[in-house]
Order: structure tokens, then sequence, then C-alpha cells
């Protein structure tokens, strides 16, 4: 009921009076059945601007972090998120990516549509990288078909850091539907899982036209943080007078 209510009454108006989403492709997400959306993830911004111009409900796979801030602004994330019908994910370990799995196919036994961000997280420059395989194992196991996404504007409106959107413009693009019938059975095979998550990747790639980095985009992130904390640190303090 929330769900509705943000979609068409509380922020579902005021997302598209601010942005003026152009919206190409609608007509390849599948008007009822179960689906993945899998799409690019540029900004915080993706997890409202996308549902609110898709005629049907969404469920997304969110981070559990949103559901476990302290104090009043946590509480409020977290009930927000959960309101809206978003799943936690715990992203530490590879135990916790097989419950991610297990969330979605749940969202998908129902028929529903799944929208999952294979990069695993924000890219933080703007570019494509490297997609995790859960969302293959996801549409084989379910044997589903995958609707590739992309958010194009979002970074520039809303980069990480950045609390209040600026106003820029912002396309969501929808591709056709992505058919792996032809790896029905074959979802324990490392080499499938890999191809099918690439032919996601590139789909996702030709309809944003980012730049493509063949890196999973923690890693990167992870060793930005590192050389910067290392040049911190071998950086001289000035003296004191």
């Amino acid at each position: 009921m929330f769900y509705y209510l943000l979609k068409y009454v509380l922020l579902g108006p005021l997302l598209r009076l601010v942005f003026r989403p152009r919206i190409e492709g609608l007509a390849h997400v599948p008007s009822s059945g179960a689906a993945i959306v899998a799409g690019n993830h540029l900004s915080f911004s993706d997890h409202f601007l996308m549902p609110a111009v898709l005629k049907r409900r969404i469920t997304f796979l969110a981070k559990a972090e949103y559901f476990t801030g302290p104090g009043l602004k946590g509480r409020l994330t977290a009930f927000f998120f959960h309101s809206a019908g978003q799943i936690p994910v715990d992203r530490s370990g590879k135990e916790a990516g097989q419950a991610a799995i297990r969330e979605g196919l749940g969202v998908l036994s129902k028929g529903e549509l799944l929208g999952i961000y294979p990069e695993g997280t924000r890219s933080h420059d703007g570019r494509l990288y490297k997609g995790k395989v859960g969302v293959a194992v996801m549409a084989l196991k379910a044997g589903v078909p995958v609707v590739p996404c992309a958010m194009i504007g979002t970074f520039e409106a809303q980069p990480p850091g950045r609390k209040i959107p600026r106003i820029h413009p912002v396309v969501i693009r929808f591709g056709e539907p992505l058919d792996f019938s032809r790896f029905q059975g074959m979802e324990k095979e490392k080499a499938v899982l890999r191809a099918v998550t690439d032919e996601i990747m590139y789909a996702i790639l030709s309809l944003s036209e980012q730049e493509y980095v063949d890196r999973y985009a923690a890693d990167v992130k992870a060793a930005e943080e590192k050389r910067k904390a290392e040049e911190k640190r071998r950086t001289p303090r000035m003296p004191l007078r």
C-alpha cells in the first residue's frame, strides 16, 4: 500500500517534476510475469527514478546498510525502504551472496519484477564496471528474461556524496528482453554464468554508452582508497610556527 502511495502521490510526481525523465523502450518491460530488470547504478536516485516510471511494481535488492543506520535518520531510512518493499542484502562474503540469490528467487517465484544492479555497488566515477554473476544465477534458475536498463544523467544529477540532487536531464532507457533459455540447467557452470553476465553487461553498455572497465567496482574503489591513504601518509606535514 505504502509503495503505491510513494509512487503516485508522495514521491513519484515530485521526481517527475524535478528530473523530467525521458523514458525510452518502456514497452520492453513485460506487462505480466516474472522478469529481472538489470541496470547500471550511478546514483542513489536510481532507486526511486526507475520504480517511478515503471507501470508495474518492482522490488530491488538493496544494501543492508540502508536498513541498519543509527539514530532517527537510520530508523526513517529503514522504514522507508521496508515500506517500499525493498529487500535488505548483506554484501559481505559468499554466504551473503547466496542469501541475496534466495531472496531474489523468492520475488521471481511470485511472478513479480526484480530489480538488480549487477555491478554490486554504485559507480564512483560514472563508468560501467564488471557485473557479478548473481544476476545470471537467478535468471537461469528462475527461467526468466532479463531486461537491460540504462540510467543516463543520474550521475551528474546526484554523484556520490551529494545529498540533494541538482536539476539535470535524465534518460531511462530499457532494452529488449534477453532470453537465456538455451542455458537451462547450466546455472552451476562458471563459464556459462560469466558468459550470461557479460552478455547482460554488454546490453546495458550498448544502452548507456558508458566507458567500460573490466574490473569489479568494489575492487577499484578499495584500491583507490588505499592509494589515497598512502599518499596522505607520505605527504609531509608543514611545521607549525
